[in-house]
């Protein structure tokens, strides 16, 4: 049984922003996960995102696949993923549905909704969602910039939020556990590929971290649910730019033998941002420990061996 893990609490709605910052700044280096209360996203506004998402993956597998991914947006079955093919070859035992940029990139995104036949207000209360979320991220994105001791519009100034690409994923991870020798995860231990995550679960347990992932044997400890909170984590493009400072943690989903659902909304900067350490997180004696990369090519490397692993 893994041990209960207390992450900071930070309160989005306090006017002290020096302070709230300085307090992201140590969560961020101490767990790289934190709880975000007070952040302006309804409560009826959450539940129906989960009343909506528990309706569309409750459908018959063939009308869901009608839907299935295409250009990383979309539905994906059970084991169609694999975020870590070390420690299972069968992939994830969940399902997902994402949802990409609703502006900016209709050119190559082209996001794909249930009928309204079938799901009359899914689509309203899907964006409804995401646009809030994302309203969310850049004003906690500023708060990062000030936990570095950058100026608040840093991340904009540097190209990261220009047509931000912001990924909400829907996640199903069914009861049963299976009858397999195999060990299987729903989701397997990974980091994050982007900037940073804000996930809202509901009160089924399952999500674990790892804290120290270059050590072994792992440590896991179980993140508890506080309702109406936002989990967030940080992904490897914020480790970058911080020459590891901030940490991009692993975590994974265990099945509990209960239906799990849970709604992770990325939210990664734009394709053509180039990611290089920032001239505060590194010295001398703490040289860049990454090459600069462009953001796009990073999460295009990293989400196409998270599905080819599983095929």
């Amino acid at each position: 049984m893994a041990e209960s893990l207390e992450l900071p609490v930070i309160d989005l709605s306090s006017p002290d922003r020096i302070s709230t910052a300085s307090s992201i700044r140590q969560a961020c280096i101490d767990y790289g996960f934190f709880y975000l209360i007070n952040h302006g996203v309804e409560e009826q506004l959450l539940q129906n995102v989960f009343d909506e998402s528990r309706k569309f993956f409750s459908l018959p597998l063939e009308e869901k696949m009608k839907l299935g991914r295409k250009g990383n947006v979309g539905f994906a079955p059970i084991y169609a993923e694999n975020l870590n093919s070390s420690t299972s070859s069968k992939g994830d035992l969940k399902e997902t549905f994402h949802i990409g940029p609703l502006e900016g990139y209709e050119s190559h995104i082209k996001n794909q909704w249930p009928s309204k036949e079938l799901l009359p207000s899914w689509r309203f209360t899907m964006e409804e969602y995401y646009q809030k979320v994302v309203s969310v991220g850049k004003r906690l994105i500023s708060l990062i910039a000030m936990a570095l001791n950058l100026e608040d519009d840093f991340f904009e100034k540097v190209g990261a939020l220009d047509k931000p690409y912001a990924f909400l994923r829907l996640l199903h991870y069914p009861g049963e556990v299976g009858d397999s020798d195999e060990v299987v995860y729903g989701a397997s231990a990974h980091s994050d590929y982007g900037m940073v995550t804000l996930l809202a679960t509901d009160a089924v347990p399952g999500l674990q971290v790892c804290r120290e992932k270059h050590k072994q044997p792992r440590i896991w400890e179980d993140v508890r649910h506080i309702k109406g909170a936002f989990i967030i984590n940080l992904g490897d493009m914020m480790e970058r730019w911080t020459n590891c400072l901030f940490r991009s943690t692993l975590h994974r989903v265990m099945p509990t033998g209960k239906e799990r659902y849970s709604m992770a909304l990325f939210l990664d900067p734009n394709p053509d941002c180039i990611v290089e350490c920032l001239k505060s997180c590194c010295s001398d004696s703490s040289p860049p420990r990454f090459p600069p990369i462009r953001s796009g090519d990073h999460l295009r490397e990293r989400i196409n061996a998270a599905y080819s692993s599983s095929s």
